[in-house]
């Protein structure tokens, strides 16, 4: 793919602008359609199915396809795991305490509760949708935009991140800004998006049975 392409007199990066035009049509797509309906039998299982085939599906074609690049390279590996697994547990251990008291918030337990799937459903739909989630952030938007920018990538992928909230209880909405670039920032750390799919699966998982206990 040629590294940059000139429209209407502006030069810009190839893949920056195909990664924030992609990234931001898929959101787009997901928020106003059901390409799946009622086919996988719940609002949970539709979700991830839909994020499987939007956010990770389609940003990885575009990678291997359109860009003719490795999806290693946008934080598809194991990368630093020692440094991985070292953040990764010690934020699910300090957030652990703040998030036991955000879940019993009465805003947050009408959102998540009510839900008569078995733990082991939730574990696996909801790490199946995060893992897609996490690519298209963490992953495509974030290392597509770093090649171009640099730093502020990590910053600026939050934005679209915490949009991507919009909906959710204002709690949670509000920390997504300085979450999405802590999560960032780790991806960035490990060159992989794993370990903030990681942090951000057992988040959910943690909230979710707190909510529903």
């Amino acid at each position: 793919m040629r590294d940059e392409v000139t429209l209407l007199g502006l030069r810009l990066d190839a893949r920056l602008l195909v990664v924030v035009v992609a990234s931001t049509m898929l959101l787009l797509v997901d928020e106003y359609h059901d390409p799946f309906g009622d086919a996988f039998g719940s609002s949970l299982r539709g979700a991830a199915a839909e994020s499987v085939a939007l956010y990770l599906v389609i940003p990885a074609a575009i990678v291997v396809v359109g860009f003719r690049d490795s999806v290693r390279e946008y934080g598809f590996r194991v990368g630093d795991w020692r440094a991985g697994l070292r953040w990764t547990a010690g934020v699910l251990l300090v957030l652990a305490p703040v998030l036991f008291v955000a879940a019993n918030t009465s805003e947050v337990r009408e959102y998540y509760a009510g839900s008569d799937r078995s733990f082991l459903d939730v574990l696996v739909v909801s790490g199946t949708d995060l893992f897609a989630w996490e690519f298209l952030f963490r992953g495509f938007l974030l290392f597509g935009m770093y090649r171009a920018i640099g730093a502020p990538a990590v910053v600026l992928q939050a934005v679209p991140f915490a949009m991507a909230h919009l909906g959710k209880p204002e709690l949670e909405t509000m920390t997504t800004v300085l979450g999405g670039m802590g999560f960032g920032w780790i991806a960035w750390r490990t060159d992989s998006f794993l370990y903030p799919f990681l942090i951000h699966w057992g988040l959910n998982v943690f909230v979710r049975l707190v909510a529903s206990s």
